[in-house]
């Protein structure tokens, strides 16, 4: 979403790190880029108004003038106030209340609550070791009882069944007692929205909120409204005391401004955000690393927690005894690997949380085309027997054709796909003879669209 933002600020990262000195003309140029980027993402005016001029005090301040380096002491001040704006560090969820912690979940209509209260029912459960009761108080729009039932099954919650013929109200206590007598640690209730804010809809959650008395009151805001997302995010926070955000649809491909105004406008900090339509799609905001990502610096602790969290720790690791054991590297182990990447959002996703410089460098490789060549590749493997799999030297042509037919591709791919999982298989070899720089010799050209 904030790939338009972080490619022209990035940019004027650059130019600031090269910066021999600063002066009030450079340095008022550089604000110049800065506001008209931030301008362009859609970021609220006062809120770009107020970080610029941060930004201009700390710039001219005497740390930076008498800096070795101005112009990367300059880069320093921006990420800190970027950090700052977003929310300075990540906001943990409170617990600090009698069991069950009430989480009262607000926003408009088509924000993405009822998919994030499964969501973070299904993270609490996972990360958290939280047993979770979900409960819908939104009995005006059609099916959203069923479709918070249907979620949250798929998130392995528990579900506190309503009727569109109740009061939101009745649903509400009914669901925290039931949540009470059975020992729940959580109770994440989900409300009603509108198409806009109207005095019904804050008058109901002002009511369920002096009723229920939650820990967190979480503000759901669809990340790629823009300067809509500011104006409902301030309506709320006058009806609520707003403990926390949640941004949906941070991989969405509008400017994504509210991202950079939400916690300004609103004073709660920005606590998850949703990325995916996947049960699984939300994770814990962290302002520095957002921060970093804007500027082009990468996320690499971000892509660290994923590979731990997502990898298949115990394939990994029979892979890696299977590969010192001396046993050779198979197709079953290359169809797994390329598995392992797509966990971790494939090759795009993987781009995405690395430094600009290392995503310019693969800025030859259509990331389009290349993740449809690995879903081929993983498609051809999936049509081969279980003996073609553990012997690739068995595949002749006969073989081919059959394959080819089975996965729907031309016979040239099955000739391509063998040919790249030579190239793997040589470098396996090179890893089990303890050959480091064969083995990177080795890996150019081994996925599909690189050079």
């Amino acid at each position: 979403m904030l790939e338009n933002l972080a490619n022209r600020l990035s940019r004027v990262v650059k130019t600031m790190r090269g910066e021999a000195r600063l002066t009030e003309a450079n340095t008022a140029e550089m604000l110049r880029e800065i506001r008209i980027a931030l301008l362009e993402a859609d970021v609220a005016l006062p809120v770009v108004r107020d970080f610029i001029a941060r930004v201009k005090e700390q710039a001219l301040g005497k740390e930076v003038i008498s800096s070795l380096t101005p112009g990367q002491a300059l880069v320093g001040v921006f990420h800190r106030e970027l950090t700052a704006l977003m929310g300075g560090t990540n906001a943990e969820l409170s617990f600090a209340t009698q069991p069950p912690a009430v989480i009262l979940m607000a926003g408009l209509q088509g924000a993405g609550k009822t998919t994030t209260v499964a969501k973070l029912a299904k993270w609490l459960r996972e990360n958290r070791r939280k047993k979770v009761l979900t409960v819908s108080c939104d009995v005006y729009r059609p099916a959203a009882i069923d479709q918070l039932r249907t979620v949250t099954a798929q998130a392995g919650a528990d579900f506190f069944a309503s009727d569109p013929g109740q009061k939101p109200a009745d649903i509400a206590a009914a669901a925290l007692q039931w949540a009470r007598t059975h020992f729940h640690d959580v109770l994440i209730v989900d409300t009603a929205g509108r198409l806009a804010i109207d005095e019904a809809m804050m008058a109901e959650i002002k009511a369920l909120h002096a009723q229920l008395h939650p820990i967190e009151t979480l503000f759901v805001v669809d990340a790629m409204q823009g300067q809509d997302a500011v104006n409902t995010a301030h309506a709320f926070k006058e009806a609520l005391p707003l403990t926390g955000v949640v941004l949906t649809k941070l991989d969405g491909d509008a400017r994504g401004g509210a991202a950079l105004s939400v916690k300004a406008v609103t004073g709660a900090p920005i606590k998850f955000a949703g990325i995916g339509e996947k049960i699984d799609g939300i994770e814990p905001f962290h302002p520095e690393r957002m921060a970093s990502r804007i500027l082009g610096m990468g996320d690499i602790v971000s892509l660290v927690e994923d590979a731990h969290k997502l990898i298949d720790q115990k394939a990994a690791t029979d892979l890696a005894a299977k590969l010192k054991s001396g046993n050779r590297f198979d197709l079953n182990d290359f169809a797994s690997q390329i598995g392992q990447m797509k966990k971790m959002g494939g090759l795009s996703g993987m781009l995405d949380k690395l430094p600009a410089q290392m995503q310019q460098a693969a800025g030859r490789t259509d990331l389009g085309a290349a993740e449809k060549q690995t879903a081929r590749m993983h498609g051809i493997i999936q049509s081969m027997t279980p003996a073609e799999r553990s012997r690739p030297e068995i595949i002749k042509a006969t073989r081919k054709r059959r394959i080819a037919a089975g996965a729907g591709v031309q016979v040239q791919e099955v000739n391509r796909l063998l040919k790249q999982f030579d190239q793997v298989q040589g470098m396996m070899k090179k890893m089990q003879k303890g050959g480091m720089l064969k083995m990177m010799r080795a890996m150019k050209g081994m996925m599909p669209g690189m050079r």
